[in-house]
């Protein structure tokens, strides 16, 4: 063979060489989103007569999400996502928040892993003060992210979807029971896509309690009024024992009104026989991810004599 054949020769080795590792390369390449927001305030918290001063973390967080296209008609996809607490003094500041994996298709969607209930996420955005010291976890029960967890989405019908989650009696929050969530919910929660979002959703012993919610969030022009009605009970103890107890009842009714980039909350929520809260605050847009923003806090619970107040400024940017 004379030098130009082997030159030949070398080059068309390269050349397949080199189609396929760049072939291999593509069908490996996986879509890969790191995403994130920090939200830090600096507050004036008013708890049991003793007033403190903190710069605190409100559910700041990152993390990385993806999807890939295992056929035409199948993806896999992944959530692993991380609290960071700014203001911990400790350095190993992570907590876990929503992991999972899953499958979707045509058939709608499952995963597996830690997950948020589908009762919490029937709540859609009518909590104008999530994640701050007026979220309505405070007051209501239901706010679950279980850390062994099945859930299944039906694809949309319409504007209709339903999903179950199946809480694990082997997670340490469910008290050794098994426990489920379903929601059915109408809508887009963020009401970009319809003016109106509603949800029906119902808890069975998940982290020891029963919980029946409902709830609605509509939009006219630049005015956003939503409501929520909540029963709840306690059906077992940590130690994973029954309880027998009355079932309690409490609403929640929120707006957000908006001027140009200033967004104008309030907020009033009441659980039977626990107290009631009031929260007032405003947001100013500075930009499509960042906004600064200043709320007020009054919570009222029966157990106590004297209420808790809290005031808040602070910046969020999400990335």
């Amino acid at each position: 063979m004379n030098v130009f054949s082997k030159s030949l020769l070398a080059s068309a080795l390269a050349s397949t060489t080199l189609i396929s590792v760049t072939t291999v390369s593509a069908q490996a390449a996986e879509p890969l989103t790191v995403y994130g927001k920090l939200n830090v305030t600096a507050q004036s918290n008013d708890v049991d007569d003793e007033a403190t001063t903190t710069i605190q973390s409100n559910a700041s967080r990152f993390g990385v999400k993806g999807d890939f296209e295992l056929s035409s008609d199948l993806q896999a996809f992944y959530t692993v996502e991380y609290e960071v607490n700014t203001g911990d003094e400790a350095k190993e500041n992570f907590l876990a928040r929503n992991q999972f994996v899953g499958l979707k298709g045509g058939f709608g969607a499952f995963s597996v892993g830690r997950n948020d209930t589908m009762l919490k996420v029937s709540q859609g955005k009518v909590d104008q003060f999530n994640d701050l010291s007026g979220d309505l976890k405070n007051l209501f029960k239901g706010e679950n992210r279980i850390e062994q967890t099945a859930t299944y989405i039906t694809p949309s019908f319409g504007d209709f979807k339903v999903g179950v989650t199946y809480a694990a009696e082997g997670a340490a929050s469910q008290y050794a029971q098994d426990g489920f969530s379903v929601a059915a919910m109408y809508g887009d929660a963020k009401l970009k896509n319809t003016p109106i979002y509603a949800s029906v959703a119902y808890d069975s012993d998940v982290k020891g309690y029963e919980v029946l919610r409902a709830t609605v969030q509509g939009k006219i022009a630049d005015l956003v009024i939503g409501g929520m009605y909540q029963q709840e009970e306690e059906t077992f103890d940590k130690n994973g024992d029954p309880v027998t107890g009355d079932s309690k009842s409490g609403y929640l009714f929120s707006a957000a009104y908006t001027i140009s980039a200033v967004v104008l909350k309030a907020q009033f929520q009441d659980m039977e026989d626990k107290g009631d809260s009031w929260s007032v605050g405003a947001d100013y847009k500075l930009g499509k991810p960042t906004k600064l923003l200043a709320f007020y806090t009054n919570t009222s619970f029966e157990s106590k004599t004297t209420d808790d107040s809290f005031f808040g400024v602070g910046l969020e940017h999400k990335f």
